[in-house]
């Protein structure tokens, strides 16, 4: 019971600590970029004069010998879905952890879709997709949501983002707005990038820490791979060492942006440095423009 009121006081918590967020976030601007207006497939029925012959269903049409087309409606609502990266190398944090970020940022998301009466869904991994919650309608939906985002435990502490985005697409029957929260180290996930853009709008949040960019001089320090465990001693007072590491860091980071551009898929950056809602307006004004 005592675990219960604890995780129900987080949720609070993370209620409270996004509401100025949410708030923040431009319900007009988000609903002008991820309007729905999909087309949904409805039924199937006899055919009638004039109906698009575009529109036959040859299987059906075949297996009761007569023709039948397909109906279909506009989708006015949209599915979305965040999916949040749990792997062990967005526990690390100078200020607050990665993790704890995406927590906020993913319960931002969460009660945006909510504000504009949009069905909410959840998908967390690591080196694979290891849980996913179908999208629905409702706030005791998306409390439900956040309480298993609180109280997960990561099988994995590795990170597999093409191997999860290809589950991932598995799992998605209707047209969404999926945001894939993480810090995206991990090898090339370009191809299921490719088929689920097909019919789906992806938007990757890109969570970083300020040290991830900038080591502290504190002398001969031993470095850790938080994914592995493989640890290497470095001189973190060396100027070419501390240049080195951040070109590397600003190489890697400019090469995913560059293969989400040829994509065309959405890539924004945050970090601890900037709140959520700022980045979020800025890039759906630039958007806009585009």
């Amino acid at each position: 019971m005592t675990e219960l009121t604890e995780l129900l006081k987080q949720v609070k918590n993370l209620d409270i600590k996004t509401k100025n967020l949410v708030e923040g976030m431009e319900s007009g601007a988000y609903r002008s970029r991820f309007r729905g207006g999909g087309i949904e497939f409805s039924e199937v029925r006899e055919y009638a004069a004039g109906d698009d012959a575009r529109r036959v269903d040859w299987n059906v049409s075949a297996r009761y010998n007569d023709l039948f087309v397909k109906e279909f409606v506009e989708e006015k609502e949209l599915n979305v879905y965040v999916v949040m990266d749990m792997s062990a190398s967005n526990d690390f944090g100078f200020v607050k952890s990665k993790k704890e970020l995406g927590f906020e940022i993913t319960a931002s998301l969460m009660f945006s879709a909510l504000k504009n009466n949009d069905r909410v869904g959840l998908g967390l991994f690591t080196d694979s997709l290891e849980k996913f919650v179908p999208a629905k309608k409702g706030k005791k939906h998306m409390m439900e949501i956040l309480k298993k985002l609180l109280e997960y435990t990561p099988q994995s502490t590795q990170t597999d983002i093409f191997r999860s985005l290809s589950e991932l697409q598995k799992n998605l029957k209707r047209r969404s707005v999926v945001f894939v929260v993480s810090d995206f180290m991990s090898d090339s996930f370009v191809k299921p990038l490719q088929y689920l853009k097909l019919k789906h709008q992806i938007v990757l949040v890109n969570i970083s820490d300020i040290r991830e960019t900038e080591i502290p001089e504190i002398g001969h320090v031993y470095l850790e791979d938080a994914e592995s465990g493989e640890q290497i001693l470095v001189n973190t007072s060396d100027k070419k060492f501390q240049e080195e590491y951040s070109n590397l860091i600003k190489k890697t980071r400019e090469e995913i942006e560059y293969e989400m551009k040829k994509l065309g898929v959405d890539f924004l950056n945050l970090s601890n440095e900037e709140p959520f809602d700022v980045t979020f307006n800025r890039y759906i004004h630039t958007r806009r423009r585009k």
